[in-house]
């Protein structure tokens, strides 16, 4: 086996696990959070978290059999559209029934963390992948991740201060200022 299939190999060993803490992490939050657009959110993005477990678990096994990397993982895909697009219908739809505990807004804190540090880690990995087909991944995740973390503090926002998600989604400016 290669160096460059070790590296690949520690890679996606460490992004398995990394992917299994945001797993459990949103699955717990499912269960705890108090409004149901946040439990929504918090279950496609578990749902999320499975599909790159199971790209990492495609990916992981192929190489360790002494293959190459492939395009394969790309048939894994989310079974939903853009998070960020579904939680402006869901307030769109929910409107001002969307409330939040304490404990939603620090649920929200952790995940946005996770994200930052899902996003980090990928791009570290990034900058050592010599394959064009591992990069794709990298980048693809990284994407998703970005994605995600997006859907958090906007979330956030809109829970912790109404006013400023709706000024900041409809672009209100004060003419004449």
């Amino acid at each position: 086996m290669s160096n460059g299939q070790d590296r690949s190999l520690q890679m996606l060993s460490t992004a398995l696990e990394l992917e299994k803490k945001g797993t459990g992490f949103y699955n717990n939050a499912v269960s705890t959070c108090q409004n149901e657009v946040g439990r929504e959110i918090f279950r496609m993005l578990m749902q999320d978290e499975i599909v790159h477990m199971d790209r990492i678990k495609r990916i992981y096994e192929l190489l360790k059999a002494g293959g190459d990397w492939t395009d394969e993982w790309k048939s894994v895909k989310p079974g939903h559209k853009d998070l960020g697009v579904l939680f402006r219908e869901m307030v769109s739809t929910h409107g001002k029934d969307i409330t939040a505990k304490t404990s939603d807004i620090e649920a929200l804190d952790v995940g946005i963390d996770l994200e930052l540090r899902a996003i980090a880690f990928y791009q570290g990995h990034l900058s050592e992948a010599t394959d064009s087909l591992e990069r794709e991944f990298l980048e693809q995740i990284i994407t998703e991740e970005k994605g995600h973390h997006a859907a958090l503090a906007d979330m956030k926002l809109y829970l912790s201060d109404p006013a400023a998600w709706f000024g900041e989604q409809e672009h209100l400016g004060l003419d004449g200022a």
